[in-house]
């Protein structure tokens, strides 16, 4: 199967299979006022998500060693589509939203993992590091779309509708996924050895651990901006004067996204460049100085808020790539899915707690309506880069550049 069809194939399911990622981060701050959450509440809603996505990607993306991965797309993409429309239809407050967000994160799971294993699969060479920037960047093209797609029907039709419309986009990408793609040439699945030998071994692999550690950092101050960021704007909205700020807070929030996609790609060119280790140093520390003034400017005028903004989560997405595509150079082939499996794990579990810990620290700080509130959380959130510094130093000594 031409390498050029496989890219646009799972470039256009991954962009598909995300339109529910953002659904809740949007409509935060309408659901956290109509159900009478706290900060932490809510925060433990967003970060639900992630909570879903941890307790089952090690079972999904290890399946790929043993199952046709197109079957096990498809089946995550029908479990996200449950959890996005079970959240729209049937969600009445805190339980039933954690219930029904976990369920959409573990769907995710199912797909943006395993999408990549069938990606990695059926391309090679010079070329497969750049696929995958491009694989891991289109994250950012799902999320915009998420959030302005959320925006426009909570307008029009009500929050509810939001999260039934954006199920449609895991169901599309299942199917393109299981009719649009061949076998592997590789199809033969090997047998499969106990899970737990399968785990010690990756977790033997230190130039692997150096990446899963990173990007597990990487994971808590990325999508715990996220899952804040309409929060923040409606927050910095409200301190500029009456009528100056002519874009609501996703129409920013989905621009931003989308325009911090390509800092993947460009990231992973540098990298390739000067190092991986020198480049996600540089991005880690940048992002997390930019986050502290980011929440220190939220009464500056909104175009350089939004400015900031932009450049903040530039950084932020920039070594995310670079992390991947050294996850899957030191990962030993036979233990690839369950090596993609350990980082997503981690990962993610990062993401399930930035969204909590960034809620937590405006609580603990001032709450939301505390300009030092939020540049603390954002604080928070970032400093995890400084501490993943020597386990990375490992990973890039043994491990292609």
């Amino acid at each position: 199967m031409a390498t050029k069809r496989v890219a646009v194939v799972m470039l256009a399911a991954q962009i598909l299979s995300m339109l529910g990622f953002a659904t809740f981060s949007a409509l935060l701050p309408e659901l956290r006022d109509a159900w009478r959450l706290s900060n932490s509440e809510a925060g433990l809603i967003g970060g639900m998500f992630f909570g879903g996505y941890v307790v089952t990607v090690t079972w999904w993306t290890s399946l790929t060693d043993r199952v046709d991965g197109r079957r096990v797309y498809l089946a995550g993409a029908l479990t996200a589509v449950a959890g996005a429309a079970g959240f729209g239809l049937l969600a009445e407050g805190l339980w039933s939203a954690i219930l029904f967000h976990a369920l959409l994160g573990a769907g995710a799971a199912g797909t943006y993992m395993p999408g990549l294993r069938l990606l990695s699969d059926r391309v090679e060479g010079a070329t497969q590091s750049r696929y995958v920037a491009f694989y891991t960047s289109f994250f950012g093209v799902g999320a915009a779309l998420s959030i302005a797609i959320t925006g426009s029907i909570a307008v029009a039709f009500g929050w509810r509708a939001s999260f039934v419309v954006c199920a449609a986009g895991p169901l599309v990408a299942g199917l393109l996924v299981a009719f649009g793609l061949s076998a592997a040439r590789d199809a033969s699945v090997a047998a499969s050895r106990a899970t737990l030998a399968v785990l010690r071994n990756v977790l033997r692999n230190r130039a692997a651990v150096g990446y899963i550690l990173g990007y597990t950092v990487h994971c808590i101050e990325l999508f715990g901006s996220r899952a804040w960021m309409v929060a923040f704007l409606g927050y910095s909205a409200g301190l500029q004067a009456a009528g100056s700020d002519p874009w609501s807070a996703t129409a920013i929030a989905a621009l931003v996204n989308l325009l911090a996609v390509p800092s993947s790609i460009i990231g992973n060119e540098i990298a390739l460049k000067i190092g991986r280790l020198r480049w996600i140093v540089i991005a880690m520390a940048l992002s997390g100085a930019l986050g502290i003034l980011l929440g220190v400017s939220a009464s500056l005028h909104w175009l350089l808020v939004a400015a900031l903004l932009t450049v903040y989560s530039l950084m932020v997405m920039a070594d995310s790539a670079t992390l991947t595509a050294g996850l899957i150079a030191a990962a030993r082939p036979e233990e690839r899915g369950a090596t993609m499996g350990v980082y997503s794990l981690l990962g993610f579990c990062g993401g399930m707690l930035g969204p909590a810990l960034f809620g937590g620290a405006l609580d603990l700080t001032g709450g939301a309506m505390s300009t030092a509130a939020w540049s603390i959380a954002y604080a928070v959130i970032g400093a995890g880069g400084l501490l993943a510094v020597p386990f990375l130093r490992i990973a890039a000594r043994r491990s292609n550049p």
